[in-house]
């Protein structure tokens, strides 16, 4: 079923421990959709520069990804972040942020767009992401990502937004600021109660921990020995359980379970190089390979 993602786009440039690389593709919206395009066809929608380097749209496409809605704005720059790395290469250092097109981003969804069934609200303003979701006739499921910076300056807003999504997707750190409550079986607990049917609380190389009205467990991260560059990796996530969730037209629990897993496994693999390099070698059947491994690895 159709799949729609709005978010930023981006030019990301990483520093780790071993390596560096510089103006390589990024965002949220980006790393999503192509993790997603594995499972489903995907809309996304953003907004890019006239910096913005045409051969990363014919590569999002080459993915069957509908680029109709990325729209490039005359005259501005594209959204840009630098980040180092921590040796733990699970904390890091924002150096420089230039929102550029991001700043104003205000999307107008096309006549398809609107009818999407499966709509993924990746990180932005709650402002934003409101006006988006007004947008949508009748989506059977709507999930949103948020951060620290809209927990702290748009609060009101995000809690009108909880209101309205079924999904919301977030890190551990984020849930414990929203709630105030350093447990994590407590915040996922108390973020459900703010209005989504089921909350989702990434924990990096720890896995992903689920929250619904009957169901709490743990997923935890496939064993990957070779983590390159994590930018990206709970976009990828997030994109692989909804491309997954739109491919059997459903949320049941079972089918979020797996979507959950297969959410994880996309994620292992965006890790082991940077930007989407390593995405771009695999295909469904790697990712299915990779299925088998976990699920032999969880079975006791």
């Amino acid at each position: 079923m159709s799949l729609l993602v709005v978010g930023s786009v981006a030019l990301d440039s990483v520093e780790t421990p071993t390596a560096k690389r510089d103006d390589v593709l990024g965002g949220s919206a980006t790393f999503f959709s192509y993790a997603a395009s594995y499972f489903t066809k995907v809309s996304l929608v953003g907004e890019v520069g006239e910096d913005w380097p045409a051969e990363h749209t014919k590569l999002l496409q080459s993915r069957q990804i509908d680029t109709a809605g990325l729209k490039v704005v005359p005259g501005a720059k594209t959204f840009r972040w630098r980040g180092k790395y921590q040796p733990n290469m699970n904390d890091r250092e924002t150096l420089e942020v230039h929102l550029n097109v991001f700043e104003k981003f205000n999307p107008k969804l096309n006549d398809e767009q609107r009818q999407s069934r499966f709509v993924f609200l990746a990180n932005g303003s709650p402002i934003m992401q409101l006006g988006v979701l007004e947008q949508v006739a009748n989506p059977a499921l709507a999930v949103c990502d948020t951060m620290d910076l809209w927990i702290n300056i748009q609060r009101d807003e995000l809690m009108k937004l909880l209101q309205r999504i079924d999904g919301l997707v977030m890190n551990d750190s984020e849930a414990k600021l929203l709630t105030q409550d350093e447990n994590l079986v407590r915040a996922g607990h108390a973020v459900r109660k703010l209005g989504p049917k089921f909350v989702v609380i990434k924990k990096g190389e720890h896995g992903a921990m689920f929250f619904s009205e009957h169901e709490t467990y743990v997923m935890p991260a496939f064993p990957t020995p070779d983590v390159v560059d994590p930018t990206g990796a709970g976009d990828s996530f997030a994109g692989g359980m909804m491309g997954y969730l739109a491919s059997q037209g459903n949320f049941e629990p079972k089918t979020l379970k797996e979507a959950l897993a297969y959410g994880t496994l996309v994620a292992s693999f965006n890790v082991e190089d940077f930007s989407l390099e390593r995405m771009k070698r695999i295909e469904r059947p790697d990712i299915d390979r990779r299925m088998r491994e976990y699920k032999q690895m969880l079975s006791f």
